[in-house]
């Protein structure tokens, strides 16, 4: 005989994930009695209980066990090829970067990736907090820093140390009271407050850090350049502000700088199985 109710398997299906009825209704919008409804239907046809029906519950039967992972095996098999499906029509990457580096490097090099590949869809997602990257449906990242992150795979694109500056007046500072009482007066502006990017500096520089609490949190790089050029501080930059540092607005105040740091490729373990996701990849360390 022809099985014909499908839509009553993916109600099974529902069903034996939960462990009950109730639950499941709760997830589908209906109400108890249709699942119940739907799950002896679903029995009537195949002609073998799914479910023991207990005194506080449900529990599946041998036949249903096998039957459920048959279920999870074909619905997931569904579920994937559907996305796939998805995903070759309109083959949408999403890169997460800082409105910083979008603008200072990326952005100038983006439309030669764009004519070698007019079938990626490409879509720039500007971040500040570039973790949790499959929650913000995130591909790949680019990340400023030393690379010691364990949450990502890494790769690194390109070396670009961070070193302190500031604008006309905390250079005067430095050359009038020398790094270390300079350093003393500055506020030092950050990106969160849990960053040890400064302390590590200071180790660099061969400074005593005393966890300076004249600070000043910027998340955004962008607005944390700006806040520079207009004395709220100094802060740790890297070649990206050679703009400003050409017309003067900005000013290195040091040799000293953390030469690990750099701009790294960050994406989840499985994101390589993606062709588009190593397609931008390697363009980007071609270009780098």
């Amino acid at each position: 005989m022809r099985f014909r109710h499908f839509d009553n398997l993916r109600v099974f299906n529902i069903v034996a994930q939960h462990g009950s009825f109730s639950s499941a209704a709760e997830e589908l919008h209906l109400t108890k009695g249709a699942i119940s409804h739907k799950i002896r239907q679903l029995e009537t046809e195949l002609d073998f209980d799914l479910f023991k029906r207990l005194p506080r519950g449900i529990s599946l039967t041998p036949k249903g066990q096998e039957l459920l992972g048959a279920t999870l095996s074909a619905f997931g098999g569904l579920e994937k090829k559907i996305e796939e499906l998805r995903q070759s029509r309109s083959r949408t990457l999403t890169i997460g970067v800082t409105t910083y580096f979008a603008s200072r490097w990326l952005s100038p090099r983006l439309m030669d990736f764009m004519r070698a590949h007019p079938d990626i869809r490409l879509r720039v997602q500007p971040m500040i907090d570039l973790h949790n990257l499959r929650a913000e449906g995130v591909d790949l990242a680019i990340r400023w820093g030393n690379g010691a992150w364990t949450d990502v795979r890494i790769e690194k694109l390109f070396a670009c140390p961070a070193w302190p500056c500031g604008d006309a007046t905390a250079l005067s500072q430095v050359r009038d009271l020398g790094l270390a009482a300079a350093f003393e007066k500055f506020t030092l502006l950050r990106d969160r407050q849990d960053s040890t990017a400064w302390s590590q500096w200071f180790e660099a520089a061969g400074l005593p850090y005393m966890g300076q609490t004249d600070t000043l949190i910027i998340p955004d790089p962008n607005v944390r350049v700006q806040a520079v050029v207009d004395g709220q501080g100094v802060a740790l930059n890297d070649a990206l502000v050679e703009t400003e540092i050409q017309a003067g607005t900005l000013h290195r105040l040091s040799d000293a700088e953390l030469s690990d740091f750099g701009y790294y490729l960050a994406y989840p373990s499985d994101a390589m199985s993606n062709p588009d996701v190593g397609a931008f990849a390697d363009w980007l360390k071609q270009v780098a």
